[in-house]
């Protein structure tokens, strides 16, 4: 029984070097664990967690991938944004990699596993393509919201998963054997017109100030002569209304906009298992 229980450790060990990153890729300035470097992982993985998701499972799902990975590997979203974290390891890898072929390597085989609903998975998504990346990274979602109706529609399922070490070194595993699909990314931006009496800031008149959903971002003017610029209908302007700002919406139907639209390609992970009974 002890020999049995001791392979199982090594092989478990075995595994999870297949998707630790070392702390000199995570964090700036610091030194290599080891010379020479650890063995490359073939699937360097990094983690963002929304631990607010799935009641208590999204606190419980951080601890345990904290405790299988490197620490500065699991992001909690409730405590540092996606955008920061990826500009920071970004910047890293490239100065890294034009010495570092290890470092190169983590940042050609690097994916992301993020947890939460799919307000979660869409704020990572659009996060990524706004780092214009020569390479999308491949996102695996993991099922901890609601609906959960992207993680569902590309194999990973509508419940939320369970949070102990198998489960979750299960759900690794798919990751791992993942295959990579991109998709359509579209970005939506409108132009507050000024209006003619009060504030050129929409925002500005409400108690307490209103803070926007992951999804919108406050960008500064666009010129009324570029090419992709279009005046919208009220209609178009209440489905994006009800998609987007939820309640505050009436709040803006009183205010006149332009927008414009434009698609990119994101990469998202399918289940290899799922792939194979869709092309039965």
């Amino acid at each position: 029984m002890e020999g049995t229980a001791t392979t199982d450790t090594v092989s478990d060990s075995d595994f999870l070097k297949e998707f630790y990153i070392p702390n000199y890729i995570l964090v700036p300035e610091s030194k290599p664990d080891s010379t020479p470097p650890p063995q490359l992982p073939q699937c360097p993985v990094l983690v963002f967690i929304n631990s607010k998701s799935g009641g208590q499972l999204g606190a419980d799902l951080f601890k345990t991938y904290s405790t299988l990975l490197n620490e500065n590997q699991v992001i909690d979203l409730g405590k540092e944004p996606p955008d920061l974290v990826l500009r920071r390891i970004y910047l890293n890898l490239e100065k890294l990699k034009s010495n570092d072929e290890f470092a190169a390597k983590i940042q050609e085989k690097l994916r992301i596993i993020v947890a939460g609903g799919d307000g979660t998975a869409g704020w990572l998504l659009g996060v990524i393509c706004d780092l214009k990346l020569s390479h999308p990274l491949p996102i695996a979602t993991m099922p901890l919201g609601t609906g959960n109706n992207l993680p569902f529609a590309f194999g990973w399922g509508k419940k939320n998963p369970g949070t102990d070490v198998q489960a979750v070194m299960s759900f690794m595993k798919k990751v791992k054997n993942a295959k990579e699909m991109k998709i359509d990314n579209w970005h939506i931006l409108m132009r507050m017109r000024a209006p003619k009496e009060g504030s050129c800031d929409p925002i500005a008149p409400l108690e307490p100030p209103l803070e926007l959903p992951h999804s919108l971002h406050a960008v500064h003017r666009v010129s009324p002569t570029d090419d992709l610029n279009m005046v919208c209908s009220l209609h178009c302007f209440e489905e994006l209304s009800k998609t987007f700002l939820g309640h505050h919406s009436a709040f803006y139907q009183e205010t006149a906009f332009d927008i414009r639209a434009k698609s990119s390609s994101n990469c998202l992970l399918e289940p290899r298992h799922y792939f194979s009974s869709l092309s039965n």
